[in-house]
């Protein structure tokens, strides 16, 4: 089961302190579970199912909470700062959020073939109110590096995304369900090998 600690480097905090997200992940009976808590008191519970579709989602920051996930074509959830939430649905192929664990999601749920890229649309929730765009972004499996380690060789996977409502395209380098580098996320400790096939 990984466990480790990302390191979230956030360009308004003029620090080299940076979020630190302690996280846990494993695979399970039907599919992948990953928890985290922020230093700044964000958590994430995330589930996917056997097909790496976010079925359960709860995002809980200082002052507000969504908990959601995917019905078919769609996603639904519900969004509050007190007891009483709105419910929303959109149609959309899963959640996206700053916690590397989205990114793991997404990669395996989309199942590319080396330097095959397709087009998803998802729901972005951003900021201490997470609040939610939906937007389509164009993800390319680059291509797959082998690493020797210690124990067994460790494929890394490159991914090329790109946001088209902007065109900026971001790189991801994934090992089985951590990443090891996303734009503003370093993996600063790792307790135990990634499941290379979760």
């Amino acid at each position: 089961m990984p466990a480790g600690s990302y390191l979230h480097l956030d360009e308004d905090l003029h620090s080299d302190e940076g979020l630190e997200e302690r996280f846990r992940c494993a695979p399970g009976p039907g599919g992948w579970r990953y928890t985290s808590q922020r230093s700044d008191g964000v958590r994430v519970d995330l589930v996917v199912d056997a097909r790496w579709r976010q079925i359960r989602l709860e995002l809980v920051t200082p002052t507000w909470w969504l908990r959601g996930g995917v019905t078919g074509p769609e996603v639904a959830w519900v969004r509050a700062a007190g007891e009483t939430g709105t419910e929303h649905t959109e149609r959309a192929s899963g959640f996206l959020s700053d916690s590397p664990g989205f990114l793991v999601a997404i990669a395996h749920s989309l199942d590319l073939d080396e330097n095959a890229e397709t087009d998803v649309r998802l729901v972005r929730l951003s900021g201490p109110s997470l609040s939610p765009l939906t937007a389509t972004w164009r993800w390319r499996r680059a291509g797959t590096s082998t690493y020797e380690t210690d124990t067994d060789p460790l494929p890394v996977s490159q991914y090329d995304v790109t946001d088209l409502s902007t065109g900026e395209v971001e790189t991801v380098h994934m090992a089985g369900d951590v990443v090891l580098a996303a734009p503003g996320v370093e993996l600063t400790e790792l307790e135990s090998p990634p499941n290379l096939r979760a």
